[in-house]
């Protein structure tokens, strides 16, 4: 697949077109990327985890025409069968004209004997069952000996289905959350709701059914079935054939859409307060969208803009990295987890170094920083919340001489190497001009940030965080896949 050509003498003269962006420091936005004008009072920013999980149920129980989710997985819990249970209800209360659409990864929605498959089998199976259609994405990269070498519990390091989105008839909800319990009671994530944006969501809802075509198919006996009308298959062909007929799918359709959108607003103006750029990421399939346009945002925020990022699992790609240290001229906040609120703290076995292994990596960068004299432009902070984990990702963009973001980033991507290199992500990219909505950015992220202690060269020297010297040397040899 060709890559998003960035360039600026590339780039056309977006100046008919009604969408300036605050300083034109983002112009060049609706020529890269789908282009969705949205009403910003219909955005709505959700904080809590139990609300995150409240409004799924609701919307689950109330869809009319369409369902359609992209998740890592399904948890097995109670608050898990009470979604499955809702679409079940929605469907059998609409007669079987709701559509439910459901993509997962195939390694973790299998892992287990109680797993995601088990949990949506109701869904599948009763007088409404071809109303429902699950399909699970398998990387082209596990395969052969590979994957009977690696554990269950590891298998997910050579790549998975990483897009978290949620649609309930013109309704559209990104997340870095999964849909499991943790994810709903103690483990903070962002939450975006935008309501009547029917392009939007059938912009998603294409996206989840092109990456489908791909994908294995559950069946009401709870085998799995991969399409047999193309002619492709992860690990039965070559990774070379798969990920090349595969890309050639999600670069005709988003490109057909990049193209058509840009057309649209050229031809029909609108003075829409708030757009939403959709972004994606599948460079195993050789699609490098998302990676190319977060690259230019870091090397062109201006003097006097302010930059804060959120990263749930800190190790920035060295492109990243030098982009924020070396060219990018704003302010710079990095928001990441504490050792104690990392998700595998505690864990047992090797896991249980992976939050040590994140603090190496900080230090990395931290000393990195300073070496430059950037230390005072960039700083660190890591999130802290007794009982709580953090999984909060995403960036908010303060243009010159604005107190607020009018500009924020939000989705599945970490910003690291496994973002970029392995998995298939999703974000998006809502640019305002609405106060209120701005006023709503400006107020997730002081939530964030409220329970973030500054990280300083103190920070390493705490005898709780010096990783061992075996975590160290997996640092060394593994940090391309965290």
């Amino acid at each position: 697949m060709p890559t998003v050509v960035l360039e600026d003498e590339k780039i056309a003269d977006c100046s008919t077109v009604e969408l300036e962006l605050e300083g034109d420091c983002l112009t060049w936005l609706y020529k890269v990327a789908p282009a969705f004008p949205v009403k910003g009072s219909k955005v709505r920013i959700i904080h809590e985890p139990r609300d995150f999980y409240s409004t799924l149920l609701e919307k689950c129980k109330t869809a009319r025409s369409r369902i359609t989710i992209a998740s890592l997985y399904l948890g097995t819990g109670q608050m898990e069968a009470e979604l499955v249970k809702g679409m079940k209800e929605a469907i059998e209360s609409n007669g079987g004209n709701l559509q439910v659409n459901i993509l997962l990864d195939y390694m973790r929605g299998s892992r287990g004997q109680n797993n995601s498959k088990e949990m949506l089998m109701p869904l599948l199976r009763g007088e409404f069952g071809h109303c429902c259609r699950v399909f699970l994405y398998h990387t082209p990269r596990l395969r052969g000996f590979l994957k009977k070498l690696i554990p269950n519990r590891f298998n997910e390091l050579v790549g998975l289905q990483h897009m978290k989105l949620y649609i309930f008839d013109n309704t559209f909800i990104i997340s870095g959350a999964n849909l499991s319990n943790d994810y709903f009671s103690n483990r903070q994530d962002r939450y975006f709701m935008i309501e009547d944006c029917e392009e939007l969501c059938d912009f998603y809802h294409s996206l989840v059914k092109k990456v489908s075509e791909f994908s294995f198919e559950l069946q009401a006996d709870g085998e799995t079935r991969f399409n047999d009308k193309i002619d492709i298959h992860p690990f039965k062909s070559s990774v070379e054939k798969f990920s090349k007929e595969s890309s050639e799918i999600i670069h005709d359709f988003f490109q057909n859409q990049i193209d058509r959108r840009f057309d649209l607003c050229k031809k029909e103006p609108t003075k829409a307060d708030t757009w939403v750029f959709p972004l994606i990421q599948m460079a195993q399939l050789k699609v490098r969208h998302d990676s190319e346009i977060t690259l230019r945002l870091f090397e062109t925020a201006p003097v006097g803009a302010t930059l804060k990022l959120a990263t749930g699992y800190f190790n920035l790609t060295s492109e990243y990295r030098n982009a924020l240290v070396n060219s990018c001229r704003a302010n710079c906040h990095v928001l990441t987890a504490h050792p104690r609120a990392n998700g595998f703290f505690g864990a047992r076995g090797i896991a249980g170094g992976i939050p040590a292994a994140y603090t190496k990596i900080e230090k990395s960068f931290f000393e990195f920083c300073e070496k430059r004299g950037q230390s005072d432009r960039i700083k660190l902070w890591e999130f802290s919340r007794p009982g709580w984990t953090y999984h909060a990702k995403g960036l908010w963009y303060s243009m010159p001489g604005q107190q607020k973001p009018s500009f924020t980033l939000v989705g599945s991507p970490n910003f690291g190497y496994r973002s970029v290199e392995r998995d298939l992500e999703t974000q998006i990219a809502v640019a305002t001009r609405n106060t209120e909505l701005q006023e709503s950015l400006q107020k997730e992220c002081d939530r964030l940030f409220s329970r973030a202690l500054p990280v300083t060269k103190r920070t390493f020297i705490e005898k709780e965080r010096i990783p061992p010297a075996w975590v160290r040397v997996a640092v060394f040899f593994f940090r391309y896949y965290f």
